[in-house]
C-alpha cells in the first residue's frame, strides 16, 4: 500500500470490468440462461451496489467474477476483466493466486466460511501464510491486528475463541477480517448483513465504507436493502430477470429513476410518509418470470404499467444512455415518454380501523429456563437463564402490536409462551378468560388452539413438500375442527384460498411449484382457518423480497380490517413496523424498556435503546438525515445480566445519570404521556431535550435530465 492508500501496483483503470456477460448454466432439460448481456465497472475506492428480487441474478454474476460457476455453470458471452486482465482466460493456478489475494468474497452466512474445528486467529492467520509466505508468528501478528481493525474487543481473546463462542455479528467481522487479511484490490459482499441486527448491521455497513477510504478497496455489494445499498455505494445497478435494467449514481437513481421497475421497488418499500391506510404500499403485479418463460422483448413487459403492445415486445432492448447524468443508463424504450414525478393511481384508503375491547392481557409474565453449566454428563451447577423479566402489556381487538429488539431480547421466548410451547415461570397471559402461559399446546381446546396460531419466518419450512396445498388447509380445519364433513371443509378451503388472493387452482399444486411469497400466503391461509382472534406474526416478511413483502403486509392489513384479528408482528425492521404497527414494543434482555403508539415510539423522547434501534435504521431516501448511534458491544447473557438496569452496559447517555444508579438500581416502568412508558433512569428534562434521531430534509434542487 502506499501512503495515500491507493494499491501499491498502481492500477489507473477500473478494478472490475464486466463487459457485455452472459452467463448459463447446463441441465438434463437444456440450456438455462441466468445472466445476459450484463456490463459494469467498479473503479478503485468505489462501491458499486446490485440490486433487485431474488433470482435477479445478482449473485451469478459475483460467482462469474470469482469464476466458481460450478460444473453446470458457464460463461457464454463478453467478458470479466480485473485490473485489466480477462479471468476468462486464466489458468486454475493462476485464478488460485488472486482468490483470496486480491480478489475476496464474504457470503450471507458466516459459518458457511469459518472452520468450526479451528480457533478464529488460526483460521486469519492462515491467509498471510498462505498467500504471503508469512512466518506463524508475523501472521498470528497480523490477525491480532485486523481483528482490532474490524473493531472487535480483546482481540487475543477473540483469537483464541472457535466460532461457535462468538455472536453472528462477531462472527461476520471475522469472516471480513479474513478477507481484508491480504488487503485485496476488490471485495465482493453478497447479503452480508441479512441475518443481522440492525444495530449490528450499523456497524458492519460502517467498516465497510471505511474499506476503500483505507485500502482503497473496490466493493462488489449485493443487496435487496435499498436503504442499505444508499448507505454503503457510490453506485448502483438494478438487475430484472439477468439484465441490468437501470445503473447511475445513487443519488441519480434514487431521485431520477428512469425505469419502471425500479419505481416498482421503490414504491414496494415503506419509506417515510407511507401509511397503510391512506398511503399503502404498492407490490409490484404478476410474477418473476423464469428463465424458460422470459416474454418476448421487455423482460419486464408483462409486470409493467406502462407496457405497450407491438412495441416493448417486439425486440430485445438495449440500455439507453441518460443524457445529463453521469453514467446514467436505462433499458427501458419508453423512459422518454413517462411523467416519472406522477404518483401512483391508488384507491382511496378505507380509514384506520378503530381498536376494541382487549383481547390480550399479559401481567407480570416471566420465563425462565435452569440449566447445568458444567458437567459433559449433566450434574454441573444449574444457572437460571432470564429470558422474559416480568411483561405486562394488553392488546386489542384490530390491533397490530409490534415486537422488536435485537437477537436474544426474549421476542421469540414470549411467542413460544402465548403459542403453548413454554409454560410461564410467572404471571399470566389471559385470551378471553384462558391463561395461555399455564395451558401447554396439547391441553388446549380446539377453541383456544384456532384463536391464536402463528405465521412463521421462513414460509419454505412450514409446509409439507409431499402433501397438496389444499390438503395441507384442510388438515388445519379439522385440527380445529371448522366443518363437520369434507365437502364443508374442501368448501372452506377455498375461501381461504379467495382471502389470500390465490387462484382455486393451486389447492392441487405442491408447495415446491410455489414461490416464496405464494408459501406464505399459503401459512396466512392456515393461521386463519381457525379464525383466529389473535394471531402471532414471527417476522412474516423478513425471508421475502420488498415487491412480495408488500404484497404479503398489505394482505394481513385487509384481513385484519375484515375480520377484527388482532396481531402481535416481531420484526427486527423498523420501517415495516413503523408502517404497519398502531403500538410498539421495545424489548431488552427480556424486559419492556419502552411501550407505546408508533408515533409515540418513533419521535423523542426515546427510551435510548429505542434511540440506537432508530438510528440504525437504513432509509432508503436521499432526503433522510439520520444521527448515528452505533453501539458497542452485544446484549449480555440472559444467564449473567448486569446489576442495574438491563441496558447499562451499552448504553450511550449512562453518563447523563448521576452516580451508580444505572449499575445498581432497576429503572421503573414510568409513563412520559398516556400510554408512553419507558424503563429509564434518565431526568424528565434530559427526555425532553431529546432531538429527533431521523429528519426529512427538503431534496436539493437539481435540474431534470432533458428529455
Amino acid at each position: 500500500m502506499t501512503s495515500d492508500g491507493a494499491p501499491s501496483d498502481a492500477w489507473d483503470g477500473p478494478i472490475l470490468e464486466i463487459d457485455d456477460l452472459s452467463i448459463s448454466f447446463f441441465t438434463r432439460s437444456g440450456e438455462i440462461p441466468a445472466v445476459m448481456n450484463f456490463s459494469c465497472a467498479v473503479q478503485p475506492g468505489e462501491a458499486m451496489g446490485l440490486v433487485g428480487e431474488s433470482g435477479c441474478g445478482k449473485s451469478t454474476v459475483a460467482l462469474g467474477v470469482m469464476q466458481d460457476l460450478g460444473r453446470n455453470g458457464r460463461v457464454t458471452g463478453g467478458a470479466i476483466r480485473f485490473k485489466g486482465r480477462d479471468l476468462g482466460a486464466m489458468s486454475e493456478r493462476e485464478l488460485r493466486a488472486l482468490r483470496g489475494s486480491e480478489i475476496a468474497m464474504i457470503y450471507q452466512e458466516p459459518m458457511a466460511s469459518l472452520n468450526p474445528a479451528m480457533k478464529v486467529g488460526a483460521q486469519l492467520a492462515e491467509v498471510p501464510m498462505i498467500h504471503e509466505g508469512k512466518s506463524a508468528a508475523e501472521a498470528r501478528r497480523m490477525a491480532l491486528d485486523m481483528i482490532a481493525a474490524v473493531r472487535l474487543p480483546d482481540p487475543e481473546r477473540i483469537a483464541r475463541a472457535y466460532p461457535h463462542q462468538l455472536s453472528g455479528g462477531q462472527q461476520q467481522r471475522i469472516v471480513i477480517a479474513m478477507a481484508l487479511m491480504s488487503k485485496p484490490a476488490l471485495l465482493i459482499l453478497d447479503e452480508p448483513t441479512t441475518a443481522l441486527d440492525v444495530t449490528v448491521e450499523a456497524g458492519i455497513v460502517d467498516l465497510v465504507k471505511g474499506l476503500g477510504r483505507e485500502f482503497g478497496t473496490a466493493l462488489l455489494f449485493i443487496s435487496h436493502n435499498l436503504g442499505l445499498v444508499m448507505e454503503t455505494c457510490d453506485r448502483l445497478c438494478v438487475m430484472y430477470s439477468g439484465e441490468a435494467v437501470e445503473t447511475g449514481s445513487i443519488a441519480t437513481v434514487f431521485d431520477h429513476m428512469r425505469h419502471p421497475y425500479t419505481q416498482g421497488l421503490f414504491r414496494s418499500i415503506p419509506l417515510p410518509g407511507a401509511d397503510k391506510t391512506a398511503r399503502p404500499l404498492i407490490a409490484i403485479p404478476g410474477q418473476f418470470p423464469l428463465p424458460h418463460e422470459r416474454p418476448r422483448g421487455c423482460n419486464f413487459g408483462p409486470r409493467c404499467g406502462y407496457f405497450e403492445a407491438g412495441r416493448c415486445d417486439r425486440r430485445d432492448i438495449p440500455m439507453d444512455d441518460i443524457p445529463g447524468r453521469d453514467r446514467h443508463e436505462s433499458r427501458c424504450l419508453r423512459w422518454r415518454e413517462i411523467d416519472w414525478e406522477a404518483g401512483p393511481d391508488i384507491e382511496a384508503g378505507a380509514g384506520p380501523v378503530a381498536p376494541g375491547e382487549v383481547v390480550l392481557k399479559v401481567d407480570g409474565l416471566s420465563k425462565r429456563y435452569a440449566v447445568a453449566t458444567g458437567g459433559i454428563f449433566g450434574g454441573g451447577e444449574t444457572r437460571v437463564v432470564k429470558a422474559n423479566e416480568t411483561l405486562s402489556f394488553e392488546a386489542r381487538e384490530a390491533e397490530t402490536l409490534a415486537i422488536v429488539g435485537e437477537s436474544g431480547c426474549g421476542k421469540s421466548t414470549l411467542a413460544k409462551v402465548l403459542m403453548g410451547l413454554e409454560d410461564a415461570s410467572e404471571g399470566t397471559a389471559d385470551l378471553e378468560g384462558v391463561d395461555l402461559g399455564a395451558t401447554r399446546v396439547e391441553k388446549r381446546t380446539k377453541k383456544t388452539l384456532g384463536a391464536i396460531q402463528m405465521v412463521f419466518q421462513n414460509p419454505f419450512d412450514t409446509l409439507n413438500p409431499s402433501h397438496s396445498i389444499g390438503a395441507q388447509i384442510i388438515r388445519a380445519l379439522e385440527k380445529f375442527g371448522v366443518g363437520t364433513t369434507k365437502a364443508e371443509r374442501e368448501a372452506r378451503m377455498f375461501e381461504l384460498l379467495d382471502v389470500v388472493k390465490l387462484p382455486r387452482a393451486f389447492a392441487a399444486r405442491r408447495p415446491r411449484q410455489l414461490s416464496g411469497g405464494q408459501k406464505q400466503r399459503i401459512g396466512i391461509a392456515r393461521a386463519f382457518a381457525g379464525d383466529a382472534r389473535v394471531v402471532v406474526a414471527d417476522e412474516p416478511v423478513s425471508a421475502l423480497d420488498v415487491s412480495v413483502q408488500a404484497a404479503v403486509t398489505g394482505l394481513l392489513t385487509d384481513i385484519q380490517r375484515e375480520r377484527r384479528t388482532t396481531m402481535l408482528f416481531i420484526s427486527h425492521d423498523l420501517g415495516v413496523v413503523r408502517y404497519l404497527a398502531d403500538r410498539v414494543l421495545v424489548m431488552y434482555l427480556g424486559h419492556v424498556v419502552e411501550i407505546g403508539t408508533t408515533d409515540q415510539v418513533f419521535a423523542p423522547p426515546y427510551h435510548p435503546y429505542t434511540e440506537a434501534l432508530l438510528s440504525a435504521v437504513p432509509v432508503a431516501d436521499t432526503r433522510v438525515k439520520r444521527k448515528r448511534i452505533v453501539l458497542d458491544g452485544d446484549i449480555p447473557s440472559a444467564m449473567n445480566p448486569p446489576p442495574g438496569c438491563p441496558f447499562q452496559t451499552r448504553c450511550p447517555r449512562k453518563a447523563d445519570v448521576p452516580g451508580n444508579l444505572c449499575e445498581t438500581e432497576m429503572p421503573p416502568l414510568r409513563s412520559l404521556a398516556e400510554g408512553h412508558q419507558v424503563k429509564c433512569h434518565l431526568a424528565d428534562d434530559i427526555l425532553a431535550a431529546m432531538a429527533p434521531v431521523i429528519e426529512l430534509a427538503p431534496a436539493e434542487e437539481d435540474a431534470a435530465p432533458p428529455a
